[in-house]
């Protein structure tokens, strides 16, 4: 096919040749994915590359043949990157032919992307020889370039030639095409086509996730750049590209990139940065002569262990001020004075590591305040030639421990010592630091604050205007230099104590100093619920002058509960806490104004903060916890005394004593209460017998009936108490209309309640309103601890009374439609026959028909109806009368008997208690005060 046409000059038909060509291969391979055929149209374009590629042409237009290479590669980028095809999986990629298969790659637009970029550099560079070779060019050249214009036909040129209004078209020689091509080829810049297919390559790159594909561009871009002198976007190119070779530790490719990035830094005139890669390359693991020229390895020079030391001595050269400063076009922008110091930071991650790596180690992990201990420092370099250090400042976070080591060789101890300084002055033989070799120093360290002592950073000053600064490491947990630890090299401990290197640790603990103070917590007994409660506190010194005294006091629940209540509280109290800090008291007679002059005075509801006055040696001062618990709860109490023991400064350093004491709070008495029919007397409830819902939950009263209430209050506490008055308080509207209570009375006198001793009082209550849901009220009852002969309240209770609050619960109450009443003496004579009366009432205004059946008994003979039905007329009494006699003595039980509503099918009879009589052998002789001869009054109530 290219020898088929011989009208064209040679360099012109090649041309068409290949335009031609390419529009017949594009066409195909667009057919081709359309139709979903990816792995054809790869091989085809792979095809047509190989055809073509070696069809060069002349050598002085052979630009032309790398920019259409170029092209081909990129218009097949776009119809991949364009196409809807699919990609293959790797397993099923195709064979392309039997001597070169197809690569993953080739499936990819990147590839083609970055091949097209590729080719677009070797066209600039063939350019570039073309013009330089043609050095007549543009004497020669007569502007004829200018008037060449693409021809009708695919691929050809021609000249156009104007005649008149009309316009003509003119063949063109090789060497007119030549020229026209040149001045082409110049108008282009090729380098920002080329940065832009390497962004695209890489963008794709970076989706597909290929990181080292993606750097491989990324660093073709910042050369592009570069070449462009645009430094900035070349050196954050360079950057990124950096960062990778670090983690992958690929040193030779890092040390081109670093060569680079110094370069930028130096036309930048940043000499920080410039510094600080310097200093980067000089520390590679970079030990062999490179054969490859320095032409090839970028503005950085050969990866060689001469090459570091020439950087090595250039860098330190410029920081102590000995050589000329670094000029940039003329002007001295590189230099270190002392308007342009200079200050590197090292930190844990920094790729200066290997510069200068920094190790610190307590001797000792607990160290006591005031007392001196030993601190040993270790400093590590891989910078191929030795470095003086003219001195070291060690900081710690106790800048009161930081101190100096002066290099002896440059700066004598004894010189130095009268000048004045802010930090301890130490000195050493030399601070020469050689190639991967520890340099170790020991020194002694003493802090007289207690807490954490850690040592922060190490400060490294070399030449009179340059500092680094390297966070501090601890041995056991320093990380291996991530560029050094496959290299070999002998590998060295820290310390000479392999033990200390193992674990060693950058930071200690500082122990308080003893407390020459004494704090008492005195509490007799437990504390009682609604009392409050005065705990002593008693602080007494020794051999301790108290200054600046601060004493904290926190209440924490001992089961970790909290103090703090999330339920609702009860009607007739609003405290959330179970306990409280209700004050803190001073000393009886405390002057106003030495209390003005504490100062601190803060009270919560679980914590207090009291300042503590200037207690001399020997002297003591005490202050009494007011606390009140609203529930039972065992508490933990924590006093803490915090104070200097030598002057009154706030930055002086504090002793510290912590007391704990457990308190148990419990419940002074139990209010428990019951109901109790009058003796002997029965009434008839209707929700007791068909019970309706929720009746189960209240008891039950009579209306109009007396109702005895026994309120009983048992000491379950481990002190005496004495009660003072006990009364039920009612509601001022609805209670006192709905029913009435007799309460007698309220004043106990000197009633004293033992631990486990039950106290009782009966009340009457008599309802005067039918309610499902009667609310009586609420028994208060007051007391206070009982001093006993000897008044020990003011130790830990006030005198005060305290109140016990106890509800009663609801009632339901009820009207009784029938109400018997037994009546008999309270005693009987052996053989003596006495009168038995049953009455029955009927408290409605309906007829009540009641059956009545009275069972026999051993211990009596009696005469009287044993089972009948009586009729009891509204609002009327109907009474059964038996005479009994009794045949045995002792306590005897009456015939029992039973009745039946037959209107409310409801069947009661009295209780046994209520049954029981005791007979006597014969008349007794005592005095019976309150009965009559006739043996006919009874009890109205029987406990």
């Amino acid at each position: 096919m290219v020898a088929t046409s011989t009208r064209l000059p040679p360099i012109q038909r090649l041309f068409e040749i290949k335009i031609v060509a390419e529009h017949l291969h594009f066409k195909i391979c667009t057919l081709l994915l359309h139709g979903g055929k990816l792995r054809e149209a790869i091989t085809w374009f792979r095809q047509h590359v190989v055809s073509y590629k070696s069809l060069v042409g002349d050598p002085n237009v052979i630009f032309l043949h790398w920019e259409w290479l170029s092209r081909q590669f990129l218009v097949f980028a776009e119809l991949l990157d364009s196409s809807s095809a699919t990609l293959p999986s790797t397993s099923s990629l195709p064979v392309g032919t039997a001597d070169q298969p197809l690569t993953e790659w080739e499936f990819h637009p990147a590839y083609y992307y970055q091949s097209a970029a590729k080719y677009l550099k070797e066209k600039r560079s063939a350019l570039e020889l073309t013009v330089s070779n043609s050095e007549t060019f543009s004497e020669n050249d007569d502007g004829s370039a200018e008037s060449v214009v693409p021809s009708v036909y695919i691929g050809q040129f021609a000249r156009l030639i104007e005649q008149g209004d009309d316009s003509a078209m003119q063949s063109i020689t090789d060497d007119e095409y030549t020229r026209y091509a040149i001045a082409e080829g110049k108008r282009f810049q090729d380098s920002f086509e080329i940065i832009a297919l390497l962004k695209k390559s890489n963008e794709i790159y970076s989706n597909l996730k290929v990181q080292r594909m993606g750097s491989l561009c990324a660093f073709q871009i910042a050369r592009e750049y570069f070449s462009l002198d645009d430094f900035n976007n070349a050196k954050q190119q360079f950057d990124g590209v950096a960062n990778l070779y670090r983690q992958e530790g690929w040193v030779t490719l890092l040390w081109e990139v670093l060569g680079y990035l110094r370069e930028c830094s130096r036309k930048q005139g940043a000499v920080k940065e410039f510094v600080e890669f310097s200093l980067e390359m000089a520390a590679l693991p970079v030990s062999i002569v490179d054969s490859i020229q320095s032409s090839k390895c970028g503005p950085g020079g050969p990866a060689s262990l001469e090459q570091r030391e020439m950087i090595h001595r250039e860098i330190f050269a410029l920081i102590s001020g000995e050589a000329r400063p670094i000029s940039i076009n003329g002007v001295d922008d590189l230099k270190v004075t002392g308007d342009n110091t200079l200050h590197l930071e090292i930190d844990l991650v920094s790729p200066l590591r290997s510069v200068l790596l920094a190790s610190v180690a307590f001797h000792e992990q607990i160290i006591k305040s005031g007392v001196s201990s030993l601190i040993t420092l270790s400093l590590l370099s891989q910078l191929p030639l030795s470095i003086e250090i003219d001195q070291l400042e060690v900081q710690f976070n106790q800048s009161q421990c930081n101190f100096i080591i002066m290099n002896a060789q440059k700066h004598p101890l004894e010189a130095v010592q009268s000048e004045q300084h802010d930090h301890r002055m130490e000195s050493a033989p030399s601070l020469a630091l050689t190639t991967n070799k520890w340099l170790r120093l020991t020194y002694d360290i003493k802090s007289e604050q207690s807490g954490k002592l850690e040592c922060i950073s190490i400060i490294a000053k070399m030449g009179p205007h340059f500092t680094i600064c390297c966070r501090a490491e601890s041995p056991a947990s320093m990380d291996d230099l991530p560029l050094w630890k496959f290299e070999d090299r002998v590998e060295t401990f820290p310390t000479k104590d392999p033990a200390l290197s193992f674990s060693g640790q950058k930071a200690a603990q500082v122990e308080e100093p003893d407390p020459q103070v004494d704090v008492t917590l005195g509490a007799s007994g437990p504390a009682l619920v609604g009392e409050r409660f005065l705990l002593p506190v008693t602080i007494a010194s020794r051999d301790h002058a108290i200054y600046a005294g601060e004493m904290k006091i926190n209440l924490v629940d001992v089961r970790g509960g909290g103090l703090f209540s999330p339920r609702e509280s009860e009607p007739f109290s609003l405290d959330t806490h179970h306990v409280e800090l209700l004050g803190i008291v001073g000393p009886e007679g405390e002057d106003e104004s030495q209390r003005a002059s504490d100062k601190i005075m803060k009270i919560q509801q679980s914590f207090g903060l009291v300042s503590v006055p200037f207690l001399n040696i020997g002297e003591s001062w005490y202050c009494k916890l007011e606390i009140m618990w609203h529930r039972p709860k065992p508490i933990m109490l924590f006093v803490s005394l915090g104070y200097s023991p030598n002057s009154n400064e706030s930055n002086a350093q504090k002793v510290n004593i912590h007391k704990t004491l457990q308190i148990e709070g419990k419940n002074a008495v139990l209010i428990s209460q019951h109901f109790m029919l009058p003796f002997r007397r029965v009434s008839l409830l209707l929700s007791k017998i068909k019970p309706v819902p929720d009746s189960n939950q209240f008891s039950s009263l009579p209306m109009h009936e007396s109702t005895v209430l026994v309120v009983s209050a048992k000491n379950c506490s481990e002190v005496t108490l004495q009660l003072l008055s006990m009364a039920i308080e009612v509601d001022d509207g609805g209670t006192e209309k709905s029913c009435s209570i007799q309460q007698g009375d309220e004043d106990l006198g000197t009633a004293v309640l033992v631990p486990g001793e039950d106290f009782k009082k009966v009340f009457t209550v008599i309802p005067r309103l039918d309610s499902s849901k009667l609310r009586l009220g609420m028994v208060n009852l007051k007391w206070k601890r009982h001093c006993g002969i000897e008044d020990r309240s003011g130790l830990t209770v006030t005198g005060s009374e305290v109140v016990t609050k106890h509800e009663l619960p609801d009632v339901h109450v009820e009207l009784s439609p029938i109400v018997v009443t037994l009546e008999c003496p309270p005693y009987a004579i052996l053989g003596e026959p006495f009168m038995h009366h049953v009455k029955i009432r009927n408290k409605t205004e309906l007829l009540q028909e009641v059956k009545f059946s009275l069972a026999d008994s051993q211990s009596f003979v009696l005469s009287g109806s044993h089972s009948d039905t009586v009729f009891v007329l509204p609002k009327s009494e109907h009474v059964l009368n038996y005479k009994v006699v009794p045949l045995f003595s002792g306590l005897q039980q009456l015939p029992r008997i039973s009745l039946t509503s037959v209107r409310y099918s409801a069947r009661f009879q009295p209780s046994i208690a209520a049954s029981n009589v005791f007979v006597f052998p014969s008349k007794p002789h005592c005095k019976m005060t309150g009965i009559t001869d006739k043996r006919l009054e009874e009890s109205t109530v029987a406990d």
